[in-house]
């Protein structure tokens, strides 16, 4: 299965209509499996799905190496997508800041650089905004590795539509990375409606909420050794996923009428929302990965689209998206 390619913004760039997102193969969401991570990155390319999506900061840099060597021969089939701004590094694991100096970005894209084994990042996002440093410095900075030829396109992860419209004025932002899914829909109250205006691409992380969405975590017993949501973000304590269960029954229900997996259904939802949305579903194994891609071959009617918002209103959703310290970094 090959899936269609889609313009991201409009500074000429083109990737797969859907995405894969690495962090997991590293840290956050249980034990390495150094090896089917990389299968599970060429089982990507295989199928079609091209644009990858790694971090700095994901696994204190283990997994830009990770996908670095993956894509070793096959470089020109990959929109490859990394990011900076967290300061936690191996030298300095708990570092919770954000940098944004000209001299940082510089730095950062370098090391990323050589971590991945490339001569040009495809697209370089700024993954948080550093409230100490102008956004118009970090963007300057980021534009001279533009210049340069070792990056192509300039993104933003979690930024405000503030940041979002000054970043743009220094130089074009090709797209802007923010969590969006059928449990988290805060971007179609402004961010949505800004970047469609100045012609950004968007791309949604963590499009099944998680996991949530699946429908295989219902108890602490669920989540296997080494993962970290439950203390990381408040939608999945002990307390709130049961009270969240109810929302992906009915999402169940929905993909059960269909003859789908309440993923595949989340995805299509997504999907559903915009060809300038292109979501990055992460996983570590080729079956989970096989079963989002064919997420694109569904097709939701209008009612049914419908049905799936009234399913998960935002209302009844217990828990905010991310604990006080996650929430302290994100750009409002």
């Amino acid at each position: 299965m090959n899936i269609e390619t889609v313009k991201l913004g409009s500074q000429g760039a083109t990737v797969s209509r859907m995405g894969l997102g690495c962090m997991g193969m590293s840290e956050f969401y249980g034990e390495r499996n150094d090896a089917e991570s990389a299968a599970t990155i060429l089982r990507s390319l295989d199928m079609g799905v091209t644009f990858l999506d790694t971090s700095n900061s994901y696994g204190l840099g283990d997994n830009e190496e990770l996908v670095g060597n993956a894509i070793k021969g096959r470089r020109d089939e990959v929109f490859l997508a990394t990011k900076f701004g967290y300061l936690r590094s191996k030298e300095d694991p708990t570092n919770p800041g954000i940098g944004g100096k000209p001299e940082y970005v510089k730095q950062m894209c370098d090391a990323s650089l050589k971590r991945l084994g490339v001569d040009y990042i495809d697209l370089y996002y700024q993954h948080r905004i550093d409230f100490e440093i102008p956004v118009e410095e970090t963007i300057g900075a980021m534009a001279e590795l533009v210049k340069a030829g070792k990056v192509r396109y300039l993104g933003l992860s979690e930024a405000s539509v503030t940041t979002i419209r000054r970043a743009h004025k220094v130089h074009p932002i090709t797209a802007v990375q923010t969590e969006y899914s059928l449990w988290e829909r805060h971007v179609e109250d402004e961010i949505l409606p800004t970047v469609r205006e100045l012609g950004i691409g968007f791309v949604p992380y963590s499009p099944l909420g998680r996991g949530f969405l699946t429908g295989a975590y219902a108890k602490p017993e669920d989540f296997p050794n080494q993962d970290s949501r439950a203390e990381r973000f408040p939608r999945f304590s002990q307390e709130n996923l049961d009270k969240n269960q109810v929302l992906v029954k009915r999402v169940r229900a929905i993909a059960d009428r269909r003859g789908v997996k309440p993923g595949q259904l989340a995805l299509a939802w997504v999907l559903a929302k915009g060809e300038d949305l292109v979501p990055i579903p992460g996983t570590k194994r080729r079956k989970y990965l096989e079963e989002n891609v064919a997420a694109v071959d569904i097709r939701l009617t209008s009612n049914e689209i419908a049905e799936l918002e009234a399913a998960v209103p935002q209302a009844e959703i217990a828990g905010g998206r991310y604990a006080q310290a996650g929430l302290a970094l994100i750009d409002r």
